[in-house]
């Protein structure tokens, strides 16, 4: 059976979640993780910045 369909709405916030199988680890290394922190955050502004503007 497939996963019901994901509620979107305006304003809404995700979850995201980032693991491997069997909770393995899903960076190589610590630059990776930093990568991707790095990314969320600018997403992050990015949006806020977009919800701000008129």
């Amino acid at each position: 059976m497939a996963r019901p369909l994901r509620i979107e709405y305006p304003g809404a916030f995700d979850h995201v979640t980032s693991r491997g199988n069997e909770q393995k680890d899903v960076f190589k290394s610590q630059k990776d993780r930093e990568t991707l922190q790095v990314r969320y955050a600018e997403s992050l502004r990015k949006t806020l910045s977009l919800k701000e503007s008129p």
